[in-house]
């Protein structure tokens, strides 16, 4: 799993010490039949992940409570939850924070007139975007200044897409499927690039990257993958072990669009009966009637204890065998946002 580089950063799992305790019904009477976990890996937290909630947890140890957060600052709920315990303050916008407070901007990014806005309120930032999303930021502002039209594929409404359509509003037109193309209106056709948002499928995107060259011949690729590699390597896991299972359980919150995706993924890969859940007692026993193999893996904002809660409820249910199937190790690593490495040497950030 991946870890933030900082020298006194804890495990990558910020609620390791949290126990979720289900209040579920016995669980049903185990048979002799032998029935197994498969467990997909990689899974769970990204890098980016694991740097936003560390900065969160960072910033509540060096300024105490309240510590404000602009959205949630990764998509899950028990995430979420527990550093609201903590004194983390999530809020949906800049005019909900008191005037000269902190806070701070999740992994999703946010655009130039929401930094605007924090400026204006005398607000202390702490920048914990994702620096694979920064990066497409910048490749919309960049295109931007070239003139060309940008195609954003992305689901509307979604943190991510508004921040990065914010880098460039009147060059960005934002298509959320292959259905949505025929609706694209440009200026010059031989001045279009696509870019995307990080936690898409990989399949669908590159459909509707096709069907945006069928209308567009001369249309431009960004220069490197938007989707991050967490997103893919998560998507790659469940198609191996997809038509291996008979049920895929999928941890992570119904707003996480990269655990939502998995769940597509998987019923695309060979398992109709794929299920999404924030929680092991969220698992209906109806789901895992005739089954003999259940694959598990969990989206990229979802701390490991919630998967391991999962492991043991099938187990009590007699799947108590376990195998990993590992299709990538995944060692990348960001470092704290700058506001937190020179608070810690003691020199002021500015916001």
């Amino acid at each position: 799993m991946a870890r933030v580089t900082d020298s006194t950063s804890r495990a990558s799992d910020p609620t390791a010490n949290v126990t979720h305790s289900p209040t579920v019904a016995d669980p049903p009477p185990v048979t002799n039949a032998p029935k197994r976990v498969m467990l997909a890996a990689p899974r769970g937290y990204c890098a980016g992940v694991d740097r936003a909630v560390v900065a969160v947890e960072r910033a509540l140890e060096l300024y105490g409570a309240p510590v404000y957060v602009r959205k949630e600052i990764v998509h899950n709920k028990h995430v979420v939850d527990t550093l609201r315990k903590r004194g983390a303050i999530f809020v949906d916008d800049t005019d909900e924070v008191p005037q000269g407070s902190r806070l701070v901007f999740s992994a999703h990014g946010v655009s130039p007139a929401v930094r605007q806005a924090a400026i204006d309120r005398d607000l202390r930032t702490i920048d914990a975007t994702c620096p694979l999303v920064a990066k497409v930021h910048r490749e919309a502002a960049r295109f931007a200044r070239e003139g060309l039209d940008i195609v954003l594929i992305g689901h509307e409404g979604h943190e991510e897409v508004e921040g990065t359509a914010g880098e460039a509003p009147e060059y960005v037109q934002i298509v959320g499927s292959p259905a949505e193309v025929d609706r694209v209106v440009v200026r010059d056709p031989s001045k279009v690039v696509w870019i995307s948002q990080t936690t898409l499928s990989v399949d669908e995107t590159q459909e509707t990257v096709d069907r945006l060259r069928e209308r567009f011949p001369a249309l431009m690729d960004p220069p490197s993958d938007d989707i991050c590699y967490a997103t893919q390597n998560r998507q790659v896991a469940v198609k191996e072990i997809a038509r291996q299972v008979d049920v895929m359980m999928v941890v992570g919150s119904a707003n996480s669009s990269n655990s939502v995706r998995l769940v597509e993924v998987a019923r695309q890969a060979g398992t109709p009966r794929a299920y999404r859940v924030d929680y092991a007692e969220e698992i209906s026993d109806q789901w895992l009637e005739g089954a003999g193999t259940v694959g598990v893996t969990s989206g990229a904002s979802v701390p490991e204890n919630l998967v391991r809660d999962v492991v043991q409820h099938l187990a009590d249910r007699g799947f108590t065998t376990v195998e990993e199937v590992t299709t990538t190790v995944e060692d990348l690593s960001f470092t704290l946002p700058r506001e937190l490495r020179a608070a810690r040497r003691g020199v002021p950030a500015a916001s």
